[in-house]
């Protein structure tokens, strides 16, 4: 019953998600809080391998979440469900595309699409950055302001953000370098 669910619910995320792996954010966090497979600690975390491994970041959340609940049938049934939208979606356009794709309201329905991309990109950002920068769990329990801010998280943040932004020399590394050293900072002080 859990592959069939599994299935269903990236099913459903890969026929909305429309705009690339990041727009897959709010339909995973949704899934978090209504079907508990994950936390949003664990999403935030699933972001950062999903983003280091090679692939689809949204297949790789799949693939990780499927892994995560139901081992490796879990993996595979999750993947599948996240991309059979594509697939079918692709094969009808595919197939109809020619015949109107000079169609106005098909043009128009293109153009459409962008605004709600932006959108889900958009939200699956401030998603990460709530996860990453901000702990309202712990501020819920002390009331402390100082709890709501994850510190470490911020000062990474900035570091990365001048270092990327105002050296002449580092703005030429390869992005990997990054990720590395992101992740022997979060090793070292651990996040």
């Amino acid at each position: 019953m859990i592959l069939l669910k599994l299935f269903w619910e990236f099913f459903k995320t890969g026929l909305f998600a429309t705009g690339g792996g990041m727009a897959t954010l709010p339909f995973l966090y949704r899934m978090s809080e209504t079907q508990g497979w994950f936390t949003a600690a664990q999403l935030a975390d699933m972001v950062a391998v999903s983003e280091s491994t090679p692939g689809p970041i949204g297949v790789n959340m799949a693939t990780y979440v499927g892994f995560t609940t139901a081992g490796i049938p879990g993996a595979v049934i999750a993947t599948i469900g996240l991309i059979t939208p594509s697939i079918i979606v692709i094969l009808i356009i595919a197939r109809v595309l020619q015949k109107f794709r000079t169609n106005k309201y098909v043009d128009a329905a293109f153009y459409g699409l962008r605004p709600c991309s932006v959108g889900l990109i958009a939200a699956a950002g401030l998603l990460v950055v709530k996860i990453a920068l901000f702990t309202f769990d712990r501020y819920a329990e002390t009331h402390a302001i100082l709890d709501a801010i994850n510190v470490k998280a911020i000062l990474l943040a900035a570091v990365l953000l001048v270092l990327t932004r105002g050296v002449k020399q580092v703005k030429k590394l390869h992005p990997i370098f990054f990720i590395l050293g992101s992740a022997l900072v979060g090793i070292l002080f651990k996040f």
